[in-house]
């Protein structure tokens, strides 16, 4: 805590602007400091009433927050989150974001209540976003429902009221809003909680409350010393159907047919999508958010001229976009009813409603104002401090500034992210000479030496008048801190198994039954055999086979469920020929594909056992350091992350060399696991090389690697086309002679030209984009070398080695906490739409990918899109482009220079931008299937709601193969879907160009699933693992062996 600064700020104009700001009397004013000083500004106005903080955008409401920690109690803290939708938009906000600005507003109207033990709000944060949206009224009085173990409520009563609160009810949960029914058992996610819950009943009474992983569904124990599990449950949505809301829909259906079928279903009480924008009539009214905060509030604006510009970019675009949401949308209406009671208000509309509410109005920003500039009868203040110069790293300027400051006996502060961080520093600043220790609350007296903290930091200062310097670790080491997540806690690891979910079935499907072959699915079905006592229910899957006769129907086989291991979804070729029950061809063709996998297991075998028989480095346990680094990373780990985690290492302890394939989709955190791994070896001494497919994917990981090991003496360089000869020539002399810790290069890595002195770990990002002889250049350098790839659609052949157990493999399938699918389309190309989807993420602060194909007319299609968007800042990137040219297009598009990057397919693999969340692929149907969906990997990869439009020409017709990548990037939008479309690609290119022709045929026979399931027992007899002969015995029992419907009542569960 920086509890301390606020009274070592003893400066006569900071008193008073504490007395002004105090004085819920004053109309408000202006008041210039710099950045870092603002928590303790705040902080001192929340203990004399409530402070309304409005930020020009999300990232520094967030930051803000985190650095008003430091002062106050973070339960007296919250952010008022704005909607990732717009007002007008036919697309409903995400529950979490809901759920989370009707809990303060609860607080807000209930200051004394403590269902949930909080203490009173005394600061909330808005980006001007949510400031200036207007509110349906009354949200604050919703309540929302509070249960611990030993509370009664009658379970049905319960599921009643979630549905009202707007959850939606599922067979299994699986993400925020949902609720699921079994039994006495009721699974609730509530869209605030950091995880799932399960609530056991007896009778009517909560028995037991237990956390579970929506992962596996398995809930896990409350640790020693954590608080019991309490089931805070707010609504999911803005708009609830009530009575109210029911009857007004019902009544503007007869007289709105533009909106007639949604109207129609609210008022029969089906909750819609993007219903919320049809808020100003259906609710009861709006309200600004000054409204609904209590008296003695202060509202403070930071850096006014950056939200006054936000807020008139939003404005502006309001009512267009107005129009623009509902022209675009299917039936081509346009807003059939006056919604213009949810448009942003303005600025100067919001200062008003304050003003006649009582809440002085504040503008604290980093400039001096000029005194004439000042309105009548408003107060103006200047607080003599500037902001430390920026050292961008350059750690000598910092020791030489600092000892200067210590010898005139300044006092100087340091705050780092973390307690390794500060501690390095503090033995560097040793090192040079210069008094420091680290302490947990510093003292902003103390001259003569510099105090080391932890804090967040909302920005460096320096107060001459004080002799006071205070610098974060971004001053020092010139970079910003990640985005945090909502908390830090990690959750505890839990093993998946790597599999398919097997009921993931519709009729019509090919599936391989192991003893008759291929055929096709046909329901799921319950039937009741024998008589009277003897009488008893199974559940059944039917599949259809060939004929046995010709011109009779397909012969049916009832296959219990407990026997379902029989059974695989058939997987290879488009349409593949159903086999006949008790007919000789399917034992032949499982025959002929058992002698052809012979010679693959053979290959498979020989490099199986040379790796086994090399020895190699095993590494030791993990340092300090290494737990440092760890616990430096922003977000929380999945359950897969840390299980993989603790994989590789486990890997990489052993004198075997590691040879590990880690499948997750892109953005699931591969990146992170080959910096924790990379870390580990490093600090034996051992040189790590990470090959990447393109030059901009070495940029990429070139800043992220960087800044993870930024305060720990680890050199890390770039070996690609954007570096000049001279720069080259210097890495390659670093890696020889080992002054270079970490390379991060293109397949020049794996040019003769290049030695390494002592190398230890290689890593391959994005594996299946490198040919044949460049994999050929790595199996020998695997011999002795620990070896991680990576790979978010593995190319079955990859696969197939994973499955067999010749390579290691983990799974990355858990999405990270904050992300979400996006959300996919499909269609005709129109200016008007791509126009409407551009203006959408404009209007959210967003970044737009526009993917071209054919460099020729990329000029024409970005000047087209400047005319239909003239606001948007467009940029241009394609490989044709001089190096150094190209990367500065990238590095400005990421630092938010550019609003639209119309692109070749250049962004394919691994350009990392949080911000860019809307993607138009013009032309889709001439890319391929993992490439669209690397493509569309590129976005949402921040907490924002992302788009991807996959566009073809109006006129044209698509092909067969075409139209099939395209519906399975429909259907497969959801998060992990990377497995999936990897083996949908097997099935649409079939698996000859892809495992060579002469496996084809057999893979077409028996399916994917079945042949390297062949692939594993000829791998195990080759190893000399005798296999028995499997013998089925069958015991039949006069018991039911189904679920009950009314206990269960759906197939998949």
């Amino acid at each position: 805590m920086l509890t301390g600064l606020t009274s070592a700020l003893t400066l006569p104009a900071f008193d008073d602007v504490r007395r002004a700001v105090a004085d819920p009397t004053s109309p408000g004013g202006t008041v210039s400091l710099v950045r870092g000083l603002l928590p303790a500004l705040i902080a001192r106005t929340a203990a004399t009433g409530t402070a309304l903080v409005v930020t020009a955008t999300t990232r520094e409401s967030q930051d803000l927050a985190r650095a008003l920690e430091d002062h106050l109690p973070a339960e007296s803290i919250a952010v008022f989150p704005s909607w990732e939708t717009l007002p007008h938009e036919r697309l409903s906000p995400r529950s979490d974001t809901v759920g989370e600005r009707l809990t303060v507003l609860h607080r807000l109207a209930h200051p004394e209540a403590t269902e949930t033990g909080e203490t009173p709000l005394r600061v909330v944060i808005a980006p001007v976003r949510a400031a200036l949206q207007p509110l349906v009224k009354g949200l604050g009085e919703l309540e929302p429902v509070v249960l611990r173990a030993g509370d009664r409520m009658d379970l049905t009563q319960l599921a009643e009221t979630l549905s009202g609160l707007a959850y939606s009810r599922v067979d299994m949960v699986s993400r925020r809003g949902e609720y699921a029914v079994r039994g006495g058992i009721i699974d609730i996610f509530p869209p605030t909680a950091d995880t799932a819950l399960r609530l056991e009943f007896f009778d009517d009474e909560v028995e037991e409350i237990r956390p579970f992983a929506v992962a596996d569904q398995r809930s896990h124990p409350v640790e020693d010393g954590q608080p019991a599990p309490v089931l805070h449950a707010p609504p999911c949505r803005e708009v609830l159907l009530t009575p109210a809301v029911r009857e007004r829909a019902a009544a503007l259906a007869a007289t709105t047919p533009a909106a007639a079928d949604m109207l129609e279903r609210i008022a029969a009480g089906v909750a819609v999508e993007g219903m919320e924008s049809l808020a100003p009539v259906l609710a009861d009214g709006m309200e600004p958010l000054v409204a609904v905060m209590p008296e003695e509030t202060r509202v403070l604006v930071v850096e006014p001229e950056k939200v006054a510009r936000r807020a008139e970019d939003l404005v502006r675009t309001s009512d267009e976009f107005l129009a623009a949401a509902w022209e675009s949308a299917s039936d081509g209406a346009q807003a059939p009813v006056d919604l213009s009671a949810a448009n942003f208000r303005t600025l100067e509309q919001t200062r008003e409603a304050a003003g006649i509410l009582g809440h002085p109005w504040w503008e604290v920003g980093g400039f001096a104002v000029d005194e004439e500039l000042v309105a009548p009868g408003s107060e103006d203040f200047t607080v003599p401090a500037r902001e430390p110069r920026g050292y961008q790293g350059d750690v000598e300027a910092v020791l030489q500034d600092v000892h200067g400051l210590i010898r005139d006996d300044w006092a100087v502060v340091v705050l780092t992210e973390g307690q390794g961080p500060g501690a390095r520093l503090v033995e560097v600043f040793a090192d040079a000479e210069v008094p420091a220790a680290l302490v947990d609350d510093p003292d902003f007296t103390a001259a003569g030496r510099v105090e080391v903290s932890t804090g967040a930091g909302f920005g460096g200062f320096v107060v001459e008048d004080l002799k006071l310097a205070v610098l974060t670790e971004a001053d020092v080491l010139g970079r910003a801190a990640a985005a945090s997540t909502r908390d830090m806690r990690k959750l505890p690891a839990r093993r998946r198994r790597n599999q398919v979910d097997p009921l993931n079935l519709a009729p019509g499907d090919h599936v391989v039954h192991e003893q008759h072959g291929v055929g096709r699915f046909v329901e799921m079905v319950q039937r009741t055999a024998g008589r009277g006592r003897d009488a008893h229910t199974r559940e059944y899957l039917v599949i259809e086979f060939a004929p046995s006769k010709r011109g009779h129907p397909g012969d049916r086989l009832y296959v219990p469920s407990d026997s379902l291991d029989q059974v695989t979804r058939y997987v290879g070729g488009e349409n593949p020929t159903l086999n006949k029950m008790g007919g000789s061809d399917w034992a032949k063709t499982k025959s002929r594909a058992r002698k052809a996998v012979k010679e693959i297991a053979g290959e498979l075998v020989r490099l199986y056992s040379a790796r086994q028989a090399t020895q190699g480095h095993a590494f030791g346990p993990d340092t300090p350091w290494q737990r440092e680094l760890e616990d430096a990373f922003h977000y929380v780990e999945t359950p897969d992350q840390l299980t993989t985690i603790d994989e590789v290492k486990a890997d990489m302890m052993k004198t075997v060399p590691m040879d590990r394939l880690i499948c997750g989709d892109v953005g699931y955190g591969k990146t992170e696991v080959a910096v924790r791994a990379a870390f580990k070896a490093i600090q034996e001494g051992k040189q790590v090389a990470v090959l990447v497919p393109t030059t901009l994917l070495v940029q990429q990981h070139f800043e992220t690697f960087s800044e993870r090991y930024a305060g720990f003496p680890v050199t890390v360089a770039a070996l690609s086309r954007f570096q000049s000869k001279k720069e080259s020539d210097r890495v390659v002399a670093g890696l020889k002679d080992g002054t270079i810790d970490l390379v991060i290069g293109t397949h020049r890595l794996l040019s003769g030209e290049i030695s390494f002195k002592e190398m230890g770990l290689v890593i391959i990002d994005e594996e299946q984009r490198f040919g044949v002889e460049h994999k050929e250049t790595l199996k020998a350098m695997r011999a002795d070398v620990d070896v991680l790839a990576m790979s978010a659609t593995p190319i079955p052949r990859t696969l197939e080695m994973a499955v067999t157990g010749i390579r290691e493999m983990s799974t990355l399938a858990t999405p990270p906490e904050e992300r979400h699918p996006v959300l996919t389309y499909v269609g005709r190309y129109e200016d008007r739409q791509v126009a409407a989807a551009v203006r959408r993420e404009l209007m959210r602060e967003g970044q737009v990918f526009y993917i071209h194909n054919r460099v020729q007319d990329i000029e024409r299609v970005a000047g087209h899109l400047a005319e239909l968007v003239p606001e948007a800042r467009i940029a241009i990137a394609h490989g044709k482009m001089g190096e150094k040219q190209l990367e500065q297009v990238i590095v400005d598009f990421w630092e938010r220079k550019f609003d639209v990057l119309v692109c070749t397919t250049i962004v394919e693999t691994g350009i990392d931008i949080a911000n860019a969340n809307t993607l138009i692929i013009d032309r889709a149907d001439r890319f391929g299937l993992s490439q669209l969906h690397q493509l569309r990997g590129r976005v949402g990869r921040g907490r924002e709601r992302a788009y991807a439009y996959f566009l073809y020409p109006p006129d044209g017709t698509l092909t067969e193969t075409a139209h099939d990548r395209l519906k399975t990037l429909a259907e497969h939008s959801e998060l992990g879907a990377g497995m999936q479309v990897a083996m949908k690609d097997l099935e649409i290119r079939g698996a000859g160009n892809l495992l060579g022709g002469q496996q084809s045929g057999h893979i077409e026979g028996v399916g994917f699933d079945l042949y390297v399931r062949l692939v594993g027992e000829a791998v195990a007899n080759f190893r000399g693992e005798a296999q028995e002969e499997e013998k089925e015995m069958r015991i039949e029992l006069p018991v039911d062996a189904h679920i009950p419907t009314d206990y269960v009542d759906h197939e998949r569960l």
